[in-house]
């Protein structure tokens, strides 16, 4: 079903768009401006997507517009992989080893998702040694892209370890909540 929605670079680009800016709705028109493509390629692509049950489309006056389907099977695999690959996570991981020696990264579900948060929520945990003035220009890039301020923590091991034991309720929150695990085995972050 993968390799279904994934084998153009047309395709991606699209997804792209679409899982970056999620809950948003765009004309034809604006999808080829904003992917640089070729109005007859992303027509195709558009076309191949809704057949698959990734996007559905909506006619507005003389004007089609196309949206992400939150209900197919693949979608929340696939925000998780563009997160990955092209988001903050992305960004991470294409710049890991200047971070410095990095346990665990994780994104929040509700930041990837684009859900505002409710409190004092983190939208970024980093654990291990990191260079905070990189990590910082890569959170900066993102808060322009997404128009508004990321909320990230970052601890060493042995910080995150001691709070964890101690049931800090900071990071048992943390840890209840859906991640995106961009480095880092989830199953030993939350044992």
């Amino acid at each position: 079903m993968l390799d279904d929605l994934i084998i153009s670079r047309v395709r991606l680009k699209i997804l792209r768009l679409f899982f970056l800016s999620p809950n948003k709705i765009f004309h034809v028109r604006d999808i080829v401006r904003r992917t640089e493509e070729e109005i007859n390629a992303v027509r195709r692509e558009l076309a191949h997507l809704e057949k698959a049950g990734m996007m559905s489309k909506e006619r507005r006056a003389n004007r089609l517009f196309y949206m992400l389907r939150r209900d197919h099977a693949l979608y929340f695999d696939l925000l998780e992989l563009i997160e990955k690959t092209f988001g903050l996570g992305g960004d991470i991981l294409k710049n890991k080893l200047k971070l410095g020696k990095i346990k665990y990264a994780m994104i929040s579900g509700r930041f990837s998702r684009h859900i505002p948060r409710t409190g004092n929520e983190v939208d970024l945990l980093i654990v291990g040694k990191v260079v905070l003035p990189e990590l910082g220009q890569i959170v900066r890039k993102e808060e322009v892209r997404r128009e508004g301020e990321i909320n990230y923590t970052v601890m060493t091991e042995d910080e995150f370890e001691f709070r964890k034991k101690r049931r800090d309720p900071f990071i048992i929150e943390v840890l209840k909540g859906s991640r995106i695990m961009v480095i880092g085995d989830e199953y030993e972050l939350v044992k």
